[in-house]
């Protein structure tokens, strides 16, 4: 299981020799992020000299996409674009890449290791079932995503999917003016480096070498894409279901036992609108961009409900928790507001009034299955059964110059 990392630039990491067993050459990585269970990992990596290797098979599903520079595959060399992918227990080609080439290379499923062959004849891993696939993106079409979002101007380039499991690697394109007012989550992860252009998001801003891991089920969005538009390498472990999310509120507390006035004992509680009081980081044209998706989305019969960030308007975990209590006061036949909610209640008091069991927002199999350990665990969602929740990620890794943590979208 990787951990969420969101968001960071790539000039926050610190440079490791690259792990490329059975090459010839020199090469620098950055471990964007890394599962340290199976070894999968995202890595940047640049090329010091040039460097190669002959065929062989890997130990994991790893791709190669070309940032700048050349990348040599059997024979077949492609620049700016390339795009490399070579099935775990599958026999790959010799592969070489140009001194100076930075490249995105990922692994997963598996670790760096790699076994050297004789030719393209050896013998598959049993149970290896996909090919080689070698794509110059640059010479693709932009294709319209079916279902944008509120607004119409994203664009694809799919590289990669897996036909039994749904694992994609595609290139993503939002063009300038393009925003989502929403907050989704889906029932896989979710992962981005950004290639080009800006966007301002929930968690900070993308532009160029910024990157994230994004767990399944951790809310995200408030996008609005800035000058030029913006562009990733995206890639998931599964088919990505968008389900959305408004009046979001998250709210905690306790008792103090011995940090309350003068060391003593004191209740305490915040919300993620406590995070977000002061001025926001967010500008006058980020909002009139959230403002424009959701007045379109209403021109196409949504029902969504005007956009307010965390710190500015009510804390909508208050109203929520009074709309909860007053629901409990009905269902207790309390027909009005004096019953003394001074002490805790106990068995036999009416629950608070939240609209839905929360065991209807699980995956039927979470709390069992190999994945029970943690909630970001990805699991394969079809449609009919329960959508589940949005879980919170409340301290994900991020970046020194680029994210921002100010309770929107915790």
């Amino acid at each position: 299981m990787r951990p969420h990392v969101e968001m960071i630039h790539e000039d926050d990491y610190v440079w490791h020799a690259a792990e490329l067993p059975g090459g010839e050459g020199r090469a620098g990585e950055r471990r964007l992020s890394a599962d340290e269970e199976d070894g999968s990992g995202s890595l940047r990596l640049d090329f010091h000299t040039d460097w190669g290797r002959g065929p062989g098979i890997h130990h994991a599903n790893t791709e190669y996409y070309v940032l700048d520079g050349s990348m040599t595959y059997g024979g077949r060399r492609i620049g700016k674009g390339g795009y490399l992918y070579l099935p775990k227990g599958v026999p790959a080609d010799a592969v070489t890449f140009a001194e100076g080439t930075r490249i995105l290379h990922y692994r997963e499923y598996g670790d760096a290791g790699f076994d050297p062959v004789e030719s393209l004849a050896a013998p598959r891993w049993e149970g290896a079932r996909e090919d080689v696939i070698v794509i110059d993106s640059e010479a693709m079409n932009w294709d319209a995503v079916p279902n944008a979002g509120p607004m119409p101007g994203l664009f694809i380039k799919y590289l990669h999917v897996d036909p039994v499991t749904g694992f994609y690697t595609r290139l993503v394109h939002a063009q300038e003016g393009w925003a989502d007012h929403r907050l989704a989550h889906h029932p896989c992860y979710e992962e981005a480096y950004t290639v080009q252009g800006h966007m301002e998001y929930n968690f900070g801003t993308l532009d160029l070498g910024t990157y994230f891991f994004r767990p399944a089920r951790v809310k995200h969005g408030h996008f609005t894409t800035m000058e030029g538009g913006a562009t990733w390498l995206l890639r998931s472990d599964g088919e990505l279901h968008n389900w959305y999310t408004e009046h979001e509120w998250v709210r905690w507390g306790g008792e103090a036992i011995n940090y309350g006035p003068e060391g003593g004992r004191m209740r305490w509680s915040q919300s993620a609108h406590d995070l977000g009081r002061g001025p926001s980081r967010r500008t006058e044209q980020d909002l009139e961009m959230l403002r424009a998706s959701l007045a379109y989305a209403r021109e196409q019969g949504a029902v969504d409900t005007d956009v307010h960030l965390h710190g500015h308007g009510a804390d909508r975990s208050l109203i929520a928790i009074a709309k909860a209590i007053d629901a409990a006061r009905l269902q207790g036949g309390h027909d009005d507001h004096s019953h003394d909610h001074s002490h805790d209640h106990g068995e036999g008091q009416p629950a608070l009034g939240w609209g839905t069991d929360p065991a209807a927002l699980e995956h039927p199999d979470e709390r069992t299955d190999t994945g029970a350990h943690n909630r970001g665990h990805g699991r394969a969602w079809k449609s009919g059964d329960p959508v589940p929740a949005p879980i919170i990620s409340s301290l994900p890794v991020r970046s020194r110059s680029r994210g921002y943590w100010d309770g929107e979208g915790l």
